[in-house]
């Protein structure tokens, strides 16, 4: 089941999910803070460790700019304390293995790779801000460059 994408002025859908410790994490409960919350295929894989990777090294700009930096997937909060440990990973990331939270952004649906149309994770980013209101929306975004849009967009560079 595929919901609609989100969009700029939508109430961004509240959730739970575990980190990669294991603790709860509650996206109303950051209310206050800007938050950037990217979606990713899967963890470990080229494309998702690049961008993860991305986001570490450019996560002082966004925690300096009072932006938090949270990363959701398909994978076990075991396998994320393993992909955070492996590539020092030193933000939230959220194991949604159901696929519920995926669902309600729109992030899970139809894609194509190497000409093969299959059901998956879209990597996604939403800028969520301190009233918990969506301010930015992109949809199947490339893992290369996205991050450097991403702080362009909300005023990080330079």
């Amino acid at each position: 089941m595929t919901h609609a994408r989100l969009a700029p002025g939508d109430l961004a859908p509240d959730f739970t999910l575990n980190d990669q410790h294991g603790t709860p994490v509650t996206l109303s409960e950051l209310r206050g803070e800007r938050v950037v919350l990217y979606f990713y295929p899967e963890a470990m894989t080229p494309g998702c460790t690049t961008e993860a990777c991305d986001f570490r090294d450019n996560l002082n700009s966004f925690a300096s700019a009072g932006v938090r930096v949270v990363g959701v997937s398909k994978d076990a909060v075991e396998k994320l304390a393993r992909f955070a440990e492996r590539d020092s990973l030193n933000y939230t990331l959220l194991s949604d293995e159901d696929l519920a939270v995926q669902q309600r952004y729109g992030v899970w649906g139809e894609k194509q790779n190497y000409g093969k149309t299959y059901v998956g994770s879209i990597r996604s980013t939403l800028v969520i801000g301190v009233d918990g209101v969506i301010e930015h929306a992109w949809y199947n975004v490339k893992a290369t460059g996205h991050v450097a849009r991403v702080r362009r967009e909300l005023g990080l560079d330079g």
